[in-house]
């Protein structure tokens, strides 16, 4: 009889999208395949309490996990590597439970950004997704941008402002106006899913914009608008790195917002993307040289712009963990190679491990 795996899929966060960190852990802990998966489910509430929960996958979706005391205790992830694990706290004990992996299933701040990874590097537990430098690279938008700037990888014209340099407004407006025009997009420099995002139409428009990033975080990221497709490839692997054919977003709203991607679901997404098959190929290899690049390992999705016009193809930003959401694009992309979702989260667990065994050889 085959051993179980212990799988310890961590959700929630103290991030902005801590709801859709618990729609992903949903399909995440629905379609993990519990013939081969022992399942430790560890939650962690927008205040950053961590909880060991018990209770029905179902209530995640929905937020009702938190209420219900009968299947919670307070527990943490150990740095300890003897521990290798979860450590719970029940009845004035402490007990200690060793896993074999970790699922991370956060997005944004405190799971996306390479904190909880490096937690787990202390532990010396393997888990799924980039490493401590590749999570904190990308999440950082500003960072990742001077890195691609570094590196010769193509996207469109950007800047920044470090809380503060907003007093001046006037004399930052026209900056902005002359080096990107209007409409600039104004984006915090770390958050995801399009929280904090505005597509500034004018100069009342932009210091409103300033305003709403600032509450997001303390620096600002401004690009300039891209008549483009947008699409996005799905790709994973360790030293042998693959990429899935771009799918393209066709946005329902004038972008693709949080609503769009997560509430409303009126999106509709083409897979293959509306590209010649020359297009698709060079935003394939395109995905493959900035996920080199940006140091990531295991998963992750690549967005790019594909100019109209000119065809230029600009990469917007590598996402270091992406949704997982029934109607995500990363598992939608993945399962168009003919994988079940179950197949893709063992591929990833497998990616773990293996990046595990070659760091520890």
């Amino acid at each position: 009889m085959e051993t179980k795996m212990k799988l310890c899929v961590v959700f929630g966060g103290i991030s902005s999208e801590h709801e859709v960190s618990l729609l992903s852990a949903t399909s995440v802990l629905t379609n993990l395949d519990r013939e081969h998966y022992d399942i430790v489910m560890l939650g962690i509430t927008k205040a950053g309490r961590w909880l060991r929960y018990t209770g029905d996958v179902a209530a995640l979706r929905t937020g009702e996990w938190e209420k219900d005391k009968a299947h919670l205790a307070s527990a943490f992830l150990s740095p300890d590597p003897t521990i290798h694990g979860i450590v719970t706290l029940k009845d004035g004990t402490a007990v200690t439970e060793r896993v074999d992996a970790v699922f991370p299933v956060l997005h944004g701040k405190g799971g996306e950004d390479g904190t909880i990874q490096g937690l787990l590097e202390m532990a010396q537990i393997p888990y799924v997704g980039c490493g401590v430098l590749g999570s904190a690279v990308c999440m950082d938008k500003i960072i990742a941008d001077l890195v691609m700037d570094a590196a010769g990888i193509a996207r469109c014209e950007w800047d920044y402002i470090l809380a503060g340099d907003e007093a001046d407004f006037d004399a930052l407006e026209a900056r902005l106006a002359t080096k990107l025009g209007y409409p600039i997009f104004v984006k915090p420099a770390n958050a995801g899913s399009s929280v904090g995002i505005t597509k500034a139409h004018d100069k009342a428009a932009l210091k409103a914009a300033i305003e709403l990033a600032l509450q997001h975080d303390d620096r600002v990221l401004f690009e300039r608008f891209v008549d483009a497709h947008e699409v996005e490839c799905a790709v994973c692997g360790n030293r042998v790195v693959t990429s899935t054919l771009p799918g393209e977003i066709l946005a329902s709203k004038e972008f693709y917002d949080y609503e769009d991607k997560y509430l409303a679901g009126t999106s509709r997404v083409a897979i293959p993307a509306q590209l010649s098959e020359e297009k698709l190929l060079e935003v394939q290899a395109a995905a493959v040289r900035a996920y080199k690049t940006l140091c990531c390992t295991g998963l992750a999705r690549a967005d790019f712009f594909v100019e109209r016009g000119t065809g230029k193809v600009l990469l917007n930003e590598i996402n270091t963990l992406p949704g997982f959401t029934d109607i995500s694009m990363y598992p939608k992309l993945m399962m168009d190679t003919g994988l079940t979702y179950a197949a893709l989260l063992d591929r990833l667990i497998a990616l773990a491990l293996e990046r595990k065994e070659a760091a520890h050889g």
